[in-house]
């Protein structure tokens, strides 16, 4: 194979580009497609504060790469969840990027500042790991931007990753997450503007990026997301990619771009009924917020103390 740019030895093959590249035109385009992503959806500005949500995988630390290489002020966040040695192998390589590259890194640890792990709160609550994961961070990387100050958080999902979020929104026809899955959730009261400036790239291209910059990264994946329905519709998705490249890229921007309008009244309309949380004030539907039930709802099952803050 030839890099379709310089006609070099090919690093990489790209099939739904029908394109390949040599390792620096491969960097570049990784870093095109990023920028096209910031671009095209207005996800913020050069003088915006960027808080990216880290977690020692592929997907962040090349997230957190690009942008930095971009020129973008862009802080690291790593939540520590508790998941035993994968939870510390996370770490140490989070850590590891930042100290190399001169990074600001926040850190908050579910265990030490909210008195509980991950794998507690799942079997406390009854929910799946995955539910009680991504309540938390949701919370967390949102309350955190606001205390300090920054404009926007941005999170390392990639193209695979939305398009099977979109696949099981589409077969359940849950219109509230329809009507939020955009590359940009806008700030509102109480919320910081939420971006995915990956959204144009694979997991074998991040992957890649990580291997032909010299990140180095965790590569095994959670322990208790064995069973995530979401690693199911991938599978799903991979296959009808392998036999038709561009499918998946296909579908999520067709939504994005046609089908997203049609349900975003659904989600302003969820948006309408907040209230604050009795206990730590974050925008909620009820008096008291998700993750403050489910802290509630761990203390008492553990016997832990809930910390003060939110």
């Amino acid at each position: 194979m030839k890099c379709r740019v310089c006609r070099a030895p090919a690093a990489i093959d790209i099939r739904r580009h029908n394109a390949a590249f040599c390792r620096d035109h491969f960097l570049h385009h990784c870093e095109e497609q990023v920028r096209r992503a910031i671009d095209t959806h207005r996800m913020f500005e050069p003088s915006d504060r960027v808080l990216v949500a880290v977690s020692g995988g592929k997907d962040s630390l090349a997230l957190w790469d690009m942008l930095t290489h971009a020129g973008y002020q862009a802080d690291g966040l790593y939540l520590g969840l508790g998941i035993d040695e994968y939870s510390d192998t996370s770490l140490q390589y989070t850590r590891a990027y930042a100290t190399d590259h001169r990074l600001t890194l926040r850190e908050i640890d579910l265990r030490d500042d909210y008195g509980y792990r991950v794998p507690e709160a799942a079997a406390a609550t009854r929910r799946a790991p995955c539910g009680a994961c991504g309540l938390s961070k949701r919370h967390l990387f949102n309350s955190a931007a606001i205390e300090h100050g920054y404009d926007v958080v941005a999170t390392g999902h990639n193209l695979d990753d939305e398009a099977a979020v979109l696949l099981g929104n589409v077969l359940r026809w849950d219109v509230g997450y329809l009507g939020r899955q955009q590359p940009v959730l806008p700030e509102a009261p109480g919320f910081v503007r939420k971006v995915k400036p990956l959204v144009r790239l694979s997991e074998r291209e991040t992957a890649a990026y990580c291997v032909l910059r010299g990140i180095e990264y965790q590569v095994e994946e959670c322990p208790m997301a064995d069973g995530n329905r979401h690693l199911g519709y991938k599978e799903i998705l991979n296959a009808i990619e392998a036999r038709s490249p561009g499918t998946k890229a296909a579908f999520l921007f067709g939504f994005v771009e046609r089908g997203h309008a049609r349900f975003a009244a659904d989600a302003a309309g969820e948006r309408d009924e907040l209230g604050a949380c009795e206990v730590c004030g974050a925008p909620t539907t009820g008096a008291v917020c998700a993750f403050c039930r489910l802290r509630q709802q761990v203390s008492v099952k553990i016997g832990a103390r809930p910390t003060s803050g939110a």
